[in-house]
């Protein structure tokens, strides 16, 4: 199934693109102590740290960047900033780590 661009996707969407290693840059937007409890190999940038992360993020403007966080609302708010700075396939994961654990389990 094709999807398109800034498409929002769904836990098992995302899980479908793990398994099938498909590139992409991979976003966890949540505090570090929740990274700790539970993660699924994201690259940990919290919310608040998003604004001074752009300059290594640079090189992913045109790529596709799929970002969670716990509820799908914090990776929301992500994805809206990353497309305002330019990013043109950023892609927030709707449900988050917990329908992640609800659907595909740890």
């Amino acid at each position: 199934m094709e999807l398109l661009k800034n498409q929002d996707i769904d836990v098992l969407q995302l899980k479908a693109k793990l398994d099938s290693n498909d590139e992409f840059l991979f976003l966890d937007v949540r505090e570090p102590h929740e990274y700790q409890e539970a993660n699924l190999n994201a690259k940990l940038i919290p919310l608040g740290h998003l604004i001074a992360a752009i300059p290594e993020l640079e090189e992913y403007k045109e790529k596709e960047v799929i970002i969670h966080c716990r509820s799908g609302a914090r990776s929301g708010n992500a994805k809206e900033f990353l497309n305002s700075a330019g990013f043109t396939n950023v892609r927030n994961v709707l449900g988050g780590i917990l329908d992640w654990h609800d659907k595909i389990g740890k």
